[in-house]
């Protein structure tokens, strides 16, 4: 990042830790949609945030780790109430990039990021994006390849039409929900 209005280069993670590449905004189309944190024309889209503000400031870090004062005040509690996205594993993605660097965090991202825009295009009934969103950045990505296999098996076995987009994202859903349950994970944002 450099400069007053920085570009981040990856602009999936936010500087807080949220997953801005499996945000609901950051696949909305036209001009309301989202170029990720620090991503190109952030700034002419959205004000600042304080922990970005924080992190240019501070020599320009992509990411929080890259401070000394990591965890700090501003973030201790990022992750217990959400916004538009899920905060509940930011502060877990930022200590995956602390201890494993984050190309590391952004293959894994990656995955995260093709299985949801799979689910995006072959499931999509019009109402599902956020919950897509959500479960795509709680799950670990085995659950995720199971949901998406059984769902894939189980409309082949019932004959369901491509197309048919309300039943096949009825039946995917109803997957990440079974394995979300048995990790104790809720699939929806908690309001402040």
């Amino acid at each position: 990042m450099k400069g007053k209005h920085p570009q981040k280069k990856y602009p999936t993670i936010a500087c807080c830790g949220l997953d801005c590449g499996l945000c609901p905004t950051y696949y909305t189309k036209g001009p309301s949609k989202c170029p990720g944190c620090c991503g190109q024309d952030f700034f002419n889209k959205h004000p600042s945030c304080s922990i970005i503000t924080c992190c240019i400031k501070k020599n320009e870090f992509e990411t929080c780790v890259e401070c000394n004062e990591f965890p700090c005040q501003k973030i201790k509690d990022w992750d217990k109430a959400d916004s538009f996205i899920s905060h509940k594993v930011s502060l877990t993605n930022l200590h995956l990039i602390k201890n494993n660097g984050i190309e590391e965090y952004i293959k894994q991202q990656e995955k995260r990021i093709k299985f949801l825009e799979l689910m995006l295009e072959d499931y999509n009934e019009g109402r599902s994006k956020s919950f897509f969103c959500i479960a795509t950045a709680l799950l670990p990505l085995e659950d995720l390849e199971q949901a998406m296999k059984r769902s894939s098996e189980e409309i082949q076995s019932e004959g369901i039409e491509l197309n048919d987009l309300k039943s096949k994202s009825k039946i995917l859903k109803a997957y990440l929900n079974q394995y979300a349950n048995k990790r104790d994970i809720e699939l929806k944002l908690r309001k402040k």
